[in-house]
């Protein structure tokens, strides 16, 4: 993917998540599109997330959790970092495992990634990349991002509209 503006990106893993290999894949896949990106690392508490963005002014925050407590660890994050008025319009975004199988299940008990997509996008996050969207949405919010920075909206927001959702 080719982008309209560099963007500094910081990668967190969720507080309760310790596994690294999706923050480095996300780095790497960041840094090959042409990004600068500084990883933070797994197990992150919420107030140490909210210093270090608020210290290193990034264009786009971006949450990982492949074990399955990536909403509740997510609602706790980004309540952190929109109390930083720095951070207000910073555009930040979870993905990945974000919730158990009863908890992406619709119905009693349940409520379905639907449910929990708007109460991530309620709580403060820009935008929620299930595990099962892929990289292609993610790769089409940062492209489309980037086109925001570097003042060419209108182009990438046309193709944004007319690309076929999963």
């Amino acid at each position: 993917m080719s982008t309209d503006a560099t963007l500094d990106v910081i990668v967190s893993g969720t507080e309760s998540d310790s596994h690294t290999w999706n923050l480095v894949f996300l780095q790497l896949q960041l840094e090959d599109w042409g990004h600068r990106v500084r990883n933070l690392g797994p197990c992150l508490p919420g107030a140490e997330l909210a210093a270090e963005c608020r210290r290193g002014a990034p264009d786009l925050i971006v949450l990982s959790s492949v074990n399955g407590h990536g909403e509740s660890d997510g609602l706790s994050a980004v309540a952190e970092l929109r109390a930083v008025p720095e951070l207000a319009d910073t555009p930040i975004v979870i993905g990945g495992k974000l919730g158990t199988g009863r908890q992406l299940r619709a119905g009693p008990g349940g409520g379905g990634g639907e449910s929990m997509t708007r109460r991530l996008l309620n709580a403060g996050f820009s935008a929620v990349f299930h595990e099962s969207a892929g990289l292609p949405e993610f790769e089409r919010y940062v492209s489309a991002l980037g086109a925001v920075r570097a003042g060419r909206a209108g182009r990438i927001l046309e193709e944004l509209r007319a690309a076929p959702t999963p």
